[in-house]
């Protein structure tokens, strides 16, 4: 009998134009205004086994090295977040990805690779040229990279991976004091805006933007990470860009404890409820809207979609005016 969690696992390749074929009634809103769909840890579907992070916490430094047939499965079942490779995510739609960032230790390169308690096989550069070239193929979309963690990194380190964004994507660059509307990046050629979690370099670079902030629940229950983003919402919601994070968390303790689960099977279970959260989310300038939602295995369920399919929820009039809660209906297909 074939796997249903197989059977659910979406490509959503008539998701890969959706900004392209948005109403032009919300050309001119601010990207930070609508609904964006996001990847956690976007990275992941590529980890390494052999190369667990040296900056990891004792314990799991001292099991590796013990009994590493045993831990490295274990914590590979943990920490992968995604499948898609990040042009397929590209391709189902998904605009926020989230890059950890990380220099091995003990390494005399200046490469540099993706990290969640693994290290990835692929380098940043590499990825990087990767996104350039699905960006050639679709004009008017728009990706926003968002640079953190920076895990090892010196000064001369985030010199060079500054050097590296601004050589691959060039002109495609936004930035910062850009209104990022998609009126706005089309006219101008703009496809890429990078947030960079390092304030030094941000004030050195117009190309970069501030660090996004990512509501974490850190929840293991899908009821308690709800309740989380309800929180957060009802505090009222950044100017700007920001992330409400629908993935759940786990410590090293519960991943010892459950070493016949996955980060995967959780998250599968916690898809039913999440979605009717989802679906009741509204994007736009109110105190109680949400911008960009990220999750894990985003190619599993109708994600992406519902995600995208808020935006039909947003009343231009009502965002001009910056007040009133009401919403009216915008047709329009992703498809």
């Amino acid at each position: 009998m074939e796997d249903p969690v197989q059977t659910s696992i979406h490509m959503c390749h008539e998701n890969g134009k959706w900004m392209s074929r948005l109403p032009e009634k919300l050309w001119d809103i601010p990207l930070y205004n609508l609904a964006l769909p996001g990847s956690h840890d976007t990275m992941t579907y590529c980890l390494d086994k052999r190369s667990v992070n040296g900056n990891e916490s004792k314990l799991l430094k001292y099991l590796n090295k013990w009994l590493p047939c045993i831990v490295r499965p274990i914590i590979m079942k943990w920490s992968t977040t995604q499948e898609l490779t990040v042009t397929e995510q590209l391709e189902a739609g998904v605009r926020y990805l989230d890059f950890r960032i990380a220099h091995k230790a003990n390494d005399p390169s200046v490469n540099l690779y993706f990290v969640h308690m693994v290290y990835t096989t692929v380098t940043v550069q590499d990825t990087l040229w990767q996104i350039l070239r699905w960006l050639e193929t679709h004009p008017r979309e728009v990706v926003i990279l968002a640079c953190r963690n920076f895990d090892g990194l010196t000064k001369k380190l985030h010199h060079h991976l500054v050097a590296r964004i601004k050589e691959v994507f060039q002109s495609k660059l936004c930035p910062r004091y850009v209104v990022p509307t998609l009126r706005t990046m089309w006219r101008r050629g703009y496809q890429v805006i990078v947030s960079y979690e390092e304030n030094v370099e941000v004030k050195k670079h117009q190309e970069l933007w501030p660090v996004i902030p990512y509501w974490w629940g850190n929840k293991i229950a899908t009821r308690d990470l709800i309740q989380y983003l309800e929180k957060k919402k009802k505090m009222g919601r950044p100017g700007k860009f920001f992330v409400a994070g629908i993935n759940l968390t786990e410590n090293l303790r519960y991943i010892l404890g459950h070493p016949f689960g996955s980060l995967k099977k959780i998250t599968l279970q916690s898809l039913p409820c999440l979605k009717i959260w989802i679906k009741q989310q509204h994007p736009g300038s109110q105190k109680d809207s949400i911008n960009i939602i990220a999750g894990d295995f985003i190619g599993n369920d109708d994600f992406v979609k519902d995600v995208i399919e808020l935006n039909a929820k947003i009343n231009p009039l009502l965002h001009c005016q910056s007040k009133g809660a009401g919403t009216s209906s915008i047709s329009f297909s992703a498809s």
